[in-house]
């Protein structure tokens, strides 16, 4: 017999039983499905048998660590329809691109879509969760798991194995159906009951259940400026050879990663020339509004932007929407008590929209500042007066907000939206979050520039995204301009400085679950010295020694 510690008691179970049937007993209690357990400290797949002693915990559809666990299990699912459907070469030919919204976007290679095969892949998933279909784990050796994956056609993720520490691979089977995952899974398809596919672009899209509502099944993203984005990106990376970790760790192998910086710099460079051609060409332009998520590189994005302005005559000054909040003690507070820096009416928009309109009209205007000590607005003699060509350059996270700017003519603004929408791919079936870059900017920016750990900035990061959710991409369709400040090898340059990072968090605290599965998807990487990148880079921002003030 063991004992576990299950929400404070004790119990006793026999070596051997599965998590799932202890899960079972639990369930009940719980709202939302228990997708994982974590046995002292280490998280466990339900299939997986208890064999030892200690505190049992477990995390639900609503957890960050459920909700992959679903989408994995889900996305296993739809290729094994594809296999059973199509043929296992078309299975091989799809990749999951990229996520749009809740919707996960699937290129389909050679595979045809039409409304009927999706109605095909769409009852056979059905049919598979009917079944509970059982999803088999098996632990292969390196040598091994290449040579099962290059019989099978799967290059990519041989490629992927080539650079892994480890001596084993674990590799997932659904009936006749092989691969590999970065992640957990659930123990069969029978839980995988909320799901759609539809036709989308070129391709199809997999939409899934999000953490705020895991038996929701969301429609359709209406999302064009995102996805041609996103396409964008993932064509450019097509044209560089560089779609998988892989292909990027044998690049630094061969020595090229150097070149490779100079030409994704240039990339950028000549995007951002474009966006600054275009707000000259509209003639009218006074206020460019920028907006995007947390660590997007917002800031030097806005110092680059101004200094090809000035190429095409244009006199660009910084403005910061920061600098409007309301005085601290009038900021809103959430639900938690906290002050709520992040909602609208933590700025002063009256007194933002009467400066710019005085501005419009040739006044000259004593600009504010925001002291963040005293938590007041100051006035230090900054006095400015638009001329000719004078233009605006404001960044703020509420910047495409229609209301933030209701008093300004719509032809006086250019909007643009800015995110890390990377293209990288671990390989065909395992793609990286955006998110997860965007976290590990900010672990590495907050320890540099705030004194903040690791475990801070993971603790503050659900409330971060929420505000994301509520403040900033209900509005990015309405820019005028989408800019992919994503750098295909800025993880192997965030790499060197996130780990040691992420390696002080213990077991037993809250966040050492996210830290060890950061860390986990790092070890994909080959490290490379931030050495040769250029001082005006976006990744500079983050890893230090900008020639920008940020």
């Amino acid at each position: 017999m063991i004992t576990l510690t299950i929400e404070g008691k004790e119990r006793q179970y026999p070596k051997g039983t599965t998590y799932e049937e202890i899960v079972k007993e639990y369930q009940p209690a719980y709202d939302n499905q228990i997708a994982v357990v974590a046995i002292n400290g280490k998280i466990r797949e339900l299939f997986k048998r208890a064999v030892r002693s200690g505190k049992l915990e477990f995390f639900t559809w609503k957890d960050s660590v459920g909700n992959r666990t679903y989408m994995r299990t889900a996305k296993m699912m739809l290729l094994k329809s594809i296999f059973d459907t199509a043929g296992a070469e078309f299975a091989q030919g799809c990749k999951f691109q990229f996520t749009v919204g809740s919707g996960y976007y699937v290129s389909t290679g050679a595979l045809q879509v039409t409304e009927e095969l999706v109605g095909r892949l769409k009852k056979r998933m059905q049919e598979l969760s009917e079944a509970k279909m059982p999803m088999i784990k098996k632990s292969y050796t390196l040598d091994d798991a290449m040579d099962l994956f290059r019989e099978k056609g799967m290059t990519d993720k041989e490629k992927v194995f080539k650079y892994r520490r480890s001596s084993t691979v674990n590799v997932y089977e659904m009936e006749g159906y092989f691969d590999y995952y970065y992640g957990y899974m659930m123990p069969h398809a029978g839980y995988v009951k909320y799901f759609d596919l539809v036709p989308y672009g070129e391709g199809m899209m997999l939409l899934l259940p999000d953490m705020k509502n895991p038996c929701c099944v969301p429609k359709a993203p209406e999302s064009n400026l995102l996805f041609e984005t996103l396409q964008e990106a993932k064509k450019w990376g097509e044209k560089v050879n560089i779609t998988t970790v892989g292909e990027l760790n044998d690049e630094i192998c061969a020595g090229n990663i150097s070149d490779m910086v100079l030409v994704q710099e240039a990339e950028q460079e000549r995007k951002i020339g474009e966006i600054a051609k275009e707000i000259v060409r509209r003639g009218n332009v006074k206020f460019i509004m920028i907006a995007g998520p947390s660590s997007s590189g917002k800031t030097s994005f806005s110092h680059r932007l101004s200094i090809q302005l000035r190429t095409q005559g244009m006199t660009p000054h910084p403005i910061a929407l920061d600098d409007y909040f309301v005085d601290r003690e009038l900021t809103p507070r959430d639900e938690n008590g906290d002050y709520n820096f992040e909602c609208l009416e933590a700025i002063d928009v009256e007194l933002f929209n009467q400066d710019m309109s005085r501005l419009l009209a040739g006044e000259t205007v004593e600009m504010p500042t925001f002291n963040f000590k005293t938590g007041k607005r100051e006035y230090k003699g900054n006095m400015m007066k638009l001329g000719a060509e004078d233009i605006l350059v404001i960044e703020g996270i509420h910047g495409l907000n229609g209301k933030t700017s209701y008093a300004l003519p719509d032809e006086s603004k250019y909007k643009i939206y800015i995110s890390a929408l990377t293209s990288l791919n671990i390989d065909a079936h395992n793609r990286i979050p955006t998110t997860d870059v965007r976290l590990l900017r900010r672990i590495v920016r907050d320890a540099r520039t705030r004194g903040s750990d690791a475990k801070r900035t993971i603790q503050m990061w659900p409330s971060v995204r929420r505000g994301e959710e509520e403040n900033i991409f209900p509005f990015q369709e309405s820019a005028d301009a989408m800019f992919n400040s994503a750098l295909i090898y800025e993880l192997a340059v965030l790499k060197q400085f996130a780990e040691p990072l992420l390696f002080h968090i213990s077991k037993g605290e809250p966040e050492y679950y996210e830290a060890r599965r950061l860390l986990k998807f790092l070890d994909y990487f080959l490290g490379v010295s931030s050495e040769s990148l250029p001082n005006n880079s976006i990744c500079r921002e983050f890893v230090g020694g900008s020639c920008f003030r940020v």
